[in-house]
């Protein structure tokens, strides 16, 4: 049967689509007449037929219309912005100006299954804190009139402590947006989000809920320069929760050595100047700290004067509820037994002798360093038997470290983003790049991998992944979303001309591109002449989308409550007729093709490629490297073009309803089936 959405130019109705998986796998809980008995469901859940007073629930209010909203389709779309895009025949890298729910609506089909992995820094919630409204709609004035200054816009609700929906607005607002981050997510894909401890604990028993209990990995803290909060505490504490779609499938997290080449390099300058041990040691330590590596990392010399880095790691036994072996260590110089942990050693003796090089009752091979220390093949002992030994690890023979749970970063994201702009500070407390760089990082990805950031903010996720792909001369791509919300006009970047938090997030992006290239030009300036210029800017770019109302009039339509559905429906038919009569003619037609593409599954990067064989309409191959269809927009499709499709059953297509009579399209749906659309 016919309904009014099948005639509008929605993004994918997942609820309908999750109601029809639910069919197909348990037919029984419907009726005869297609509907859904949830007294069946009922059964399923509790047999005894007994009803539950009391569970366990983690509820708020409007936390089901957040739900619905999450999975209602959406009828705006996205247009190309060429003139703030960057570079963008050379990258496939997006950043989407729009309300970030309605942007997730019209990525989620064509994007399903597809993001590798997700970083948000969502709103904290703290006072005075804006929330989002998802009441949307096409015709609202204060969004698409009035977008760019957004004095009444999408972002409407005032969220203070006073307010009793201040918890509740902030669950409604991640809600809708985890659903859908969840439905984008590949099946190896993991989300990453920042957060202080005004929300952390909902958000844990929230991503609980959507990602499922079984797949959260770790909350990481993250130590970072703060002042000291309004109860007089210093406050250096975030965190960032860990989930993944899948915890049956395997997830390694490393840190990569990337920053420590650095380090080496000043090794090998201390070396030729050959600086005694303590200092050389006092200036590898400034350097990692002034770059944010690791605690722990200390130089030694050994025997045949090659300088090496190593770190330490304790022996102590990890479980502290149970108990490791205990056994007598001796100590390599006093011969004395030195200090058991007090839950016992974390290996066995026979390990432990094995790393110590520890044979026929003395240590083959003890290395006095510059402090009084000692070292026995891997194994670290004070000077004396009073403090426990370590393990030690040679940076030189690993390839990656694992993620730790502590982050300890000594960057400033302000910082960072006040050399982007020449010293003017245009955004509040944006994260560092380094810190974004090091979680993305973290997990295996491949140049065929997407990254997504729907709170784009200040744009350092996209920073991130510029800084990574050029270190590891890797192409990840990323896609940006970040809502067209106002500066203050007294803020600097407001003076500055950066009317929109949007625009910092294009212009940084941009600086961060124009200085890789600087970069690059200076170090093999012959990369960029000629045929090679190509492949020297491959991955420096992106393509700035816009959300937009709908191309096609008739989202515009309001059914008449007084009438029956199927009298709705031809009058929807009618206004249609009326009102896109002259579509083509009056409308963007690349904008219009983006949003047929962008609603039957196709990504935003799409290639169009014009098939002469077709005479007498415009039409083209449109594919993304995993489908293809043809398409025409033309306001009258030919018999000839008809004809085609009797010996190329294969093929899909799709044009507008309007531009086909009656016997047309039964043709076209005649030899093509499901494989022909009619917008």
């Amino acid at each position: 049967m016919e309904s009014i959405n099948d005639f509008m130019p929605n993004s994918n109705d997942w609820n309908s689509e999750r109601l029809q998986t639910l069919k197909h796998l348990y037919p029984d809980w419907f009726t005869n007449e297609g509907n859904l008995n949830i007294d069946e469901i009922k059964k399923a859940v509790n047999p005894s037929l007994i009803n539950e007073t009391e569970r366990y629930e983690f509820r708020w209010f409007g936390k089901s219309q957040a739900k619905r909203n999450a999975f209602t389709p959406s009828n705006a779309t996205l247009v190309f912005d060429e003139d703030r895009s960057i570079n963008p025949d050379n990258s496939e890298n997006l950043i989407i100006e729009g309300e970030n729910l309605e942007v997730l609506k019209l990525l989620s089909q064509s994007y399903r299954e597809k993001i590798k992995c997700i970083y948000i820094d969502p709103p904290y919630n703290k006072d005075k804190d804006f929330v989002y409204s998802d009441v949307f709609s096409q015709d609202k004035k204060s969004y698409w009139e009035d977008s760019q200054y957004m004095e009444n816009g999408v972002i409407i609700d005032t969220n203070s402590e006073t307010d009793g929906r201040f918890h509740s607005n902030w669950l409604n607002m991640m809600y809708s947006r985890l659903l859908i981050s969840r439905q984008l997510l590949k099946n190896d894909g993991v989300i990453f989000i920042s957060l202080d401890n005004s929300e952390i604990h909902h958000l844990r028993k929230l991503c609980d809920e959507v990602f499922g209990e079984e797949n959260f990995i770790e909350c990481i803290t993250w130590n970072k320069r703060v002042p000291k909060n309004d109860k007089g505490i210093g406050n250096i504490h975030e965190y960032i929760l860990i989930y993944v779609k899948d915890a049956l499938i395997k997830h390694e997290f490393t840190m990569r050595k990337g920053g420590l080449d650095d380090v080496t390099n000043l090794i090998s300058k201390l070396k030729k100047q050959k600086i005694a041990i303590p200092e050389a040691e006092s200036q590898i330590k400034k350097l990692y700290k002034k770059n944010d590596f690791d605690r722990g990392i200390t130089l030694y010399n050994s025997l045949d004067d090659n300088y090496r880095l190593w770190g330490k790691i304790n022996m102590s036994w990890p479980n502290a509820d149970t108990f490791g072996p205990r056994y007598d260590v001796i100590h390599p110089k006093t011969g004395m037994i030195v200090k058991v942990p007090d839950r016992g050693w974390r290996w066995k003796k026979e390990t432990f002798d094995e790393a110590a090089n520890f044979k026929d009752g003395k240590y083959q091979n003890v290395i006095e360093l510059h402090d009084g220390s000692y070292m026995c093949g891997k194994i670290w002992f004070s000077k004396d038997e009073n403090t426990q030994p370590s393990s030690i690890t040679y940076f030189d023979e690993v390839e990656s470290f694992l993620l730790r749970s502590i982050i300890s970063m000594k960057s400033d994201g302000g910082i960072e983003l006040e050399k982007i702009f020449d010293g003017k500070s245009y955004f509040s407390y944006p994260k560092p790049s380094s810190l974004i760089q090091l979680l993305i990082g973290s997990i295996k990805s491949d140049d065929n991998d997407i990254f997504l950031d729907y709170f784009g903010g200040s744009g350092t996720t996209g920073h991130a992944i510029f800084k990574l792909n050029s270190e590891e001369n890797s192409n990840r791509k990323f896609i940006l979303i970040q809502m067209p919300e106002a500066t203050s006009e007294k803020s600097e970047a407001y003076k500055a001309g950066y009317k929109k938090i949007s625009d910092i997030t294009i212009e940084r992006n941009k600086r961060v591109i124009q200085n890789i290239i600087k970069e690059k030009e200076s170090k093999q300036p012959d990369l960029f002449t000629g045929d090679k210029k190509e492949d020297a800017l491959q991955g420096l770019g992106f393509k700035v989308f816009k959300l937009q109302k709908s191309n096609f009039p008739r989202v515009d339509f309001a059914p008449d409550p007084e009438k029956t559905e199927e009298e709705n429906i031809e009058l929807l038919k009618t206004y249609i007729a009326n009102k896109e009569l002259q579509l083509v003619n009056a409308f963007n037609k690349p904008e219009l093709l983006t949003e047929i593409l962008l609603k039957n599954g196709y990504n935003l990067n799409h290639k169009l490629v014009l098939q002469t064989q077709f005479a007498s309409n415009e039409v083209q191959l449109a594919s993304d490297n995993e489908k293809e269809t043809l398409i025409c927009l033309d306001v009258v499709i030919n018999p000839e073009t008809v004809d085609y499709f009797k010996t190329n059953t294969d093929k899909k297509f799709i044009c507008l309803e309007r531009a086909l009579d009656t016997t047309k399209k039964y043709n076209l749906k005649h030899y093509l089936g499901d494989k022909f659309n009619a917008f």
